[in-house]
């Protein structure tokens, strides 16, 4: 069996780290998760129950045209609920950030706008039926009777076509065939649709106005997320970045295809941020700042000074090596749960694969650990292309970290999260033999998405419980 290495010299002595609860952060988390959660579902439910006060399970049970009509009435008013919590979700609103997640938002968004999208689908098809077979009709007659007689209804088929593009374009398959800035951009017309989709609600849409209560919901809900889009998109935004005046102090090579940026500006403790989070940041170094990118902090945030390391992946990272010392950042955040207030034991296992590593060191920058109860496996195809190599060996050399580096292809057998090199290795075992007490440890990942899930699947056969596992993904 391959004998591992990891990377340690003799420390400085230090204090063995006290154990730290921190009961009042986890119940204080999962109190915003369940107050999320419980205005969703209530939410849901109310939009349910217009459908039922306007007649709905009465009509149904006709098993007529009407009942496809009013099928068609019950996915239009769900779905558009799910389109404007697709903008609430997003919006980056504070109450969903710390009741869900980033990660688990970002995968909420996927989710109800796959739904979302089948249910427009369903609500037009059902419309139609429904109609032309009330009026003995051809159903092409009538949806075309609907696009062009119906007062909303052109805007309403445009803004339907926007989400179509946006929906078939989030496809993983596709989306791994268009340029990440053409698919933000691209992305951006799901709000076109969603706002061109209201005018045929209030003008046809019995169901928006049937009562005070109805017309109130549906005018606060579109209130709200125009108004969150506007706050928490840009506003706060704008305003905490010239507050703070961040700017690029440096900008220096970090691996064979990497680069870091270190940034300077006033008071950035107040930006309360910690290490393990992240910014989505905008550099006003010329055409192409309005896209915004998520990068983690790559050490630990102080008063003076935030970094980010990023490994050249596309226009928008192969930027930052031109950028100049002084250029003005604009940033949003920070965001993210996958920080010191999650531990729950005294020592940590670090997994990082790629850029995924640079949140890992921010955390052993930051957190408390005796030495030689933090090991940092580290994840790369080509040993070059490393991020935070200095880094690590100081941390390496003044704290006791074990830093075992996995280099090389992927493996071919049972864990393709780990090297080549290592075959012979199952990953959950290679687990237990590098923290032999996994019960001390809590257990951070970042690397690409399909990474992480291998990861994630060899911690809990080597027995690391749930609730020690702390990951997030940026991706939508």
């Amino acid at each position: 069996m391959t004998t591992l290495a990891a990377r340690t010299t003799a420390p400085a002595p230090a204090a063995p780290v006290t154990p730290v609860l921190r009961t009042r952060t986890r119940s204080h988390k999962k109190a915003w998760n369940v107050g999320a959660t419980v205005f969703i579902w209530l939410s849901s439910l109310f939009v349910v129950a217009l459908w039922v006060w306007g007649g709905g399970v009465t009509a149904v049970l006709g098993f007529n045209g009407e009942t496809l009509t009013t099928l068609g009435r019950l996915t239009g008013l769900v779905a558009s609920n799910l389109l404007l919590y697709q903008v609430l979700l997003m919006a980056r609103i504070p109450f969903f950030e710390r009741g869900f997640g980033r990660d688990e938002i970002t995968r909420m968004h996927r989710f109800v706008g796959f739904w979302s999208f089948w249910l427009i689908m369903a609500h037009i098809v059902l419309l139609v039926l429904g109609y032309a077979a009330t009026a003995a009709i051809n159903p092409f007659v009538q949806l075309w009777q609907f696009v062009w007689d119906y007062p909303g209804m052109l805007l309403a088929t445009v803004a339907t076509l926007c989400i179509i593009m946006v929906v078939v374009t989030s496809i993983r398959r596709a989306r791994r065939r268009i340029r990440y800035e053409s698919w933000h951009l691209l992305h951006l017309y799901a709000y076109l649709g969603v706002g061109l989709a209201l005018p045929h609600q209030l003008w046809t849409g019995a169901d928006f106005l049937s009562s005070p209560a109805a017309t109130f919901y549906w005018w606060a809900l579109w209130a709200a997320a125009a108004a969150s889009v506007i706050v928490f998109r840009f506003g706060m935004p704008l305003l905490s970045s010239l507050r703070h005046d961040i700017r690029v102090a440096s900008v220096t090579a970090d691996g064979a295809r990497g680069v870091t940026v270190q940034m300077t500006g006033r008071r950035l403790d107040r930006l309360n941020a910690q290490a393990g989070q992240f910014f989505v940041w905008r550099f006003l170094d010329g055409p192409g700042w309005t896209r915004g990118h998520p990068f983690s902090l790559a050490s630990a945030p102080t008063a003076a000074g935030l970094s980010i390391s990023a490994r050249y992946a596309g226009d928008g990272t192969r930027r930052l090596a031109s950028m100049r010392p002084g250029t003005k950042v604009m940033i949003e955040g920070p965001y993210g749960h996958m920080t010191g207030e999650v531990r729950g034991g005294t020592k940590l296992l670090m997994i990082g694969a790629g850029a995924g590593v640079a949140p890992l060191v921010s955390l052993l920058e930051e957190q408390q650990y005796a030495p030689g109860d933090a090991t940092l496996i580290a994840r790369d195809s080509v040993a070059d292309d490393a991020l935070r190599v200095d880094a690590i060996a100081d941390l390496v050399a003044r704290r006791g970290l074990r830093h075992v580096p996995l280099v090389g292809s992927r493996s071919t057998r049972n864990s393709p999260w780990i090297s080549v090199s290592h075959n012979e290795w199952r990953g959950a075992h290679l687990i237990q033999y590098l923290a032999p007490d996994l019960g001390e440890y809590d257990v951070y990942v970042c690397g690409p998405i399909p990474w992480m899930k291998h990861v994630t699947r060899d911690l809990k056969r080597a027995g690391v419980e749930p609730e020690r596992i702390h990951s997030e993904a940026f991706t939508v």
